[in-house]
């Protein structure tokens, strides 16, 4: 089992105390100065893009994540001792159809979303396709994208929910808290500014079904697809002028944000996928998966 596959005894379990605290801590720490400074971050973006242009800007955003990717591969390489692969998965192997299916199955299906929006309200969206512009953003979009979701994963739904499940001794409850940091941690985004408070709604809601996919499938595969086809869609396919990742998208979506869709998204889609991924890999025993004490 992905949750029970690593030593938990007192010395294992310090080892991630470090990691944990410190990623956390420098997170928090970043939240509460901005609320303190009042610093807007949509108009912190704004301005950057000014001075920087679209695509650098977004290239600053996403490079932080490298060097925490880097940090926690070494942390769990030389101080778990421990490989990448048994953070990814508790098969014998990184099963790599598991993420392309689901890399897909979202992307596609968010095509299907963003064009039914588009027939009923097309004067919402502008296309600004620039041919300049966009293969310099596709470049830095698959470089650098994946590895910032994978860190988020890796982290939130591998590194932190062991951690939590440690001290916890239960899955629902590393279930429930993992998805809840991960809401707070998007708490400086410019959507949060836009929407207020209802926007967790859809980042806990979004930690919930990833963190569902990882315990039921025993791994991170189906997480690090769909995690890296949202981002990816996001930078690439459409964006807003209130999206962390205001970039030279294909479409600008005008249109005010709507509370609506982020309940159908969480309360109704998130659960059909959740249900079509049970049914192609056989998943069964849910309350025990997900709530069962180790």
């Amino acid at each position: 089992m992905y949750l029970k596959q690593f030593p938990k005894d007192t010395a294992a379990l310090l080892k991630y105390l470090p990691f944990v605290v410190g990623f956390l801590g420098f997170m928090a720490v970043n939240v509460i100065v901005s609320n303190m400074m009042q610093i807007d971050s949509g108009k912190a973006i704004e301005e950057s893009i000014n001075r920087l242009g679209k695509n650098i800007t977004f290239f600053t955003l996403l490079l932080p994540f490298t060097f925490f990717m880097l940090l926690l591969y070494l942390w769990w390489r030389f101080i778990h001792q421990q490989t990448l692969k048994a953070l990814t998965t508790a098969r014998k192997k990184v099963d790599w159809n598991r993420i392309f299916f689901s890399f897909t199955a979202w992307f596609l299906l968010n095509g299907v979303l963003i064009a039914i929006s588009y027939m009923q309200q097309p004067d919402d969206f502008q296309f600004q396709f620039n041919t300049y512009h966009f293969l310099a953003l596709l470049f830095i979009s698959v470089l650098f994208v994946p590895i910032q979701t994978s860190f988020e994963e890796y982290f939130f739904r591998g590194y932190f929910m062991q951690f939590v499940a440690y001290l916890s001794k239960n899955r629902g409850v590393a279930l429930f808290i993992s998805s809840i940091v991960f809401g707070l941690m998007h708490l400086g985004n410019p959507e949060v500014a836009d929407m207020g408070l209802t926007i967790m709604i859809y980042y806990i809601g979004c930690g919930l079904f990833l963190g569902i996919m990882t315990l039921m499938d025993d791994s991170l595969e189906l997480a690090l697809g769909f995690h890296a086809a949202n981002n990816l869609f996001g930078s690439l396919i459409i964006t807003t002028k209130t999206a962390v990742f205001q970039t030279d998208a294909l479409f600008v979506y005008h249109g005010a944000s709507n509370i609506t869709e982020i309940l159908i998204q969480v309360f109704i889609i998130f659960p059909i996928l959740l249900l079509i991924f049970s049914r192609k890999y056989h998943w069964a025993n849910w309350k025990q998966k997900l709530f069962k004490s180790i």
